[in-house]
């Protein structure tokens, strides 16, 4: 049986490729998503890729991989500062959730340095652009893989 990732992303990450592009580079989110199914399908993943700029959406989501025993790679995008209900989702996942943010939110201004969904992953990967999709899943990929012969 193949394993599955569910790759989710949050608020206005459609606009990748086009909103400040001095931030988020050039790369669009089809771009990342064509690259995240061809790594995937290379390490024996199957993977779900979604994008939605409301909260509830990302919580059913995240509940769904949860239900479908999937791991998680998300970029909450601006929910990471706020969302509760996203937090609380994240952390009944059993399998790896691996964060990713595109900037290195540890540089940005305040409002955006402090992760609250953080604390329900496994790992975060930040400030490496859209690869940071590509090593979150080479993470997962690991994690199953120790997760498989203990």
């Amino acid at each position: 049986m193949t394993a599955t990732v569910h790759i989710l992303n949050g608020p206005n990450l459609n606009l990748l490729g086009t909103r400040e592009p001095h931030l988020y580079g050039h790369t669009t989110l089809a771009q990342v998503e064509q690259r995240c199914q061809t790594l995937a399908a290379e390490l024996g993943l199957r993977c779900v890729f979604r994008q939605s700029n409301h909260e509830g959406v990302l919580v059913d989501w995240v509940q769904e991989a949860r239900a479908a025993g999937a791991a998680v790679v998300i970029n909450p995008a601006g929910l990471s500062f706020r969302s509760i209900p996203l937090l609380d989702a994240l952390k009944t996942v059993d399998l790896p959730v691996i964060e990713v943010h595109i900037t290195n939110i540890h540089r940005r201004e305040a409002p955006y340095q402090q992760s609250l969904t953080a604390h329900a992953s496994t790992g975060v990967i930040c400030g490496l652009g859209p690869q940071g999709y590509e090593l979150a899943l080479h993470a997962v990929a690991a994690r199953l893989r120790e997760a498989a012969t203990v």
